[in-house]
């Protein structure tokens, strides 16, 4: 996991390959974009790193109930709104970008970026980058 969380900081869109959900949350967390079971189909796999290249998550249904929870599970509330900024720092870490890639897009400093990921953190509960877009994503 220590790998993939390596990989997926330096911006490698990542599909994990699975044998079992038992580890989907942790993949997840490490960065991975994409959740597939193990013996998943090479037309399938590859639809999936198509999608995870673009930016997109992709979870396998059986995958998804551990990353996300059920959908009964009440969302807590948020500490403080997101101001905009910050909502567009969250859109880019939800693509996967690192921060200097970040502070590229928006025109501002590396600092800058750390401190209103930092934000998106703490007002969002989130103890990594990936819980953050995992929980804005269950309040979407």
């Amino acid at each position: 996991m220590e790998r993939l969380a390596a990989l997926a900081e330096a911006g490698v869109p990542l599909v994990a390959l699975l044998p079992d959900e038992s580890q989907a949350v942790e993949a997840y967390m490490a960065g991975a974009r994409g959740l597939l079971p193990r013996d998943t189909g090479s037309e399938r796999l590859a639809a999936a790193l198509l999608a995870a290249a673009q930016g997109l998550a992709v979870l396998d249904p059986a995958l998804a109930v551990p990353v996300l929870g059920g959908r009964d599970q009440a969302v807590p509330a948020l500490v403080e709104a997101l101001t905009p900024r910050e909502l567009e720092v969250l859109q880019l870490l939800a693509e996967g970008l690192p921060n200097k890639a970040i502070a590229h897009r928006l025109d501002i400093s590396e600092h800058t970026v750390k401190f209103h990921v930092n934000a998106v953190m703490g007002k969002l509960g989130a103890q990594s980058r990936t819980e953050a877009v995992v929980r804005a994503t269950a309040r979407a």
